[in-house]
């Protein structure tokens, strides 16, 4: 049953990246007309994105190491390394690139910086559940 839960929230995690990041802030930008609103719509959309990353992130690290007797199995091991990686990039995101984006401090860069670390938040979430969804021997 754990493992079944930890899936759905992998799932959920991955699932709301790809969402807010790829359908919604495209289409607000597409859509809302003025870029300085559609820009701080998003931006409270990936702050509210980090909050569900370390909440999904925390709950799956505890879950591994519930998992692990008295050291992580390599598979244990891997999967720590990506949520971390992935909270790391969330937390990095939004505390030191996005004020330089809302303060529109050279745009291009930040926003390109941003950018990169979602999308590999993105990959190593995807990471995550591909292999948390492949049957173990």
């Amino acid at each position: 049953m754990k493992d079944r839960i930890a899936l759905m929230l992998a799932a959920f995690w991955w699932g709301s990246l790809t969402t807010i990041g790829f359908l919604v802030v495209p289409m607000l930008f597409a859509r809302l007309g003025n870029p300085a609103v559609a820009g701080n719509f998003a931006g409270q959309l990936f702050a509210a994105q980090t909050w569900v990353a370390l909440a999904c992130g925390g709950v799956l690290l505890v879950y591994f190491r519930s998992r692990a007797d008295d050291r992580l199995t390599d598979f244990e091991r891997i999967a720590v390394i990506l949520i971390v990686t992935a909270l790391l990039l969330a937390l990095l995101q939004q505390y030191a690139v996005a004020p330089h984006i809302l303060a529109r401090e050279n745009l291009r860069l930040w926003h390109s910086i941003g950018s990169g670390m979602y999308l590999g938040q993105w990959v190593c979430a995807g990471v995550l559940l591909w292999r948390m969804g492949r049957p173990r021997n």
